[in-house]
């Protein structure tokens, strides 16, 4: 189930919803003017560790060298980006 509060509220108790949200695992919603404007959840964890996936991809078929060369063609035919003006 999901509380709403407004933004003033949330600012105020920041930290005690980010507990809530951890341990709890509650819902909140975050208007302002009455408005809803962001919904605050918890994260969904996948369960997968960093050795995990590592066993995953060495479990993987390893590339052939036909796989290598049509990669190298993509790389080099890329078009060129214009520069950006940032």
């Amino acid at each position: 189930m999901e509380s709403h509060l407004s933004a003033t509220k949330a600012a105020r108790t920041f930290s005690d919803l980010l507990s809530r949200v951890r341990y709890r695992n509650e819902e909140f919603i975050i208007e302002r003017g009455g408005e809803p404007v962001c919904r605050l959840v918890p994260v969904k964890r996948t369960g997968l560790t960093g050795a995990a996936l590592k066993r995953v991809l060495d479990s993987l078929p390893r590339p052939d060298a036909e796989y290598w060369t049509a990669l190298e063609d993509i790389v080099r035919n890329q078009p060129q980006l214009p520069d950006s003006r940032w």
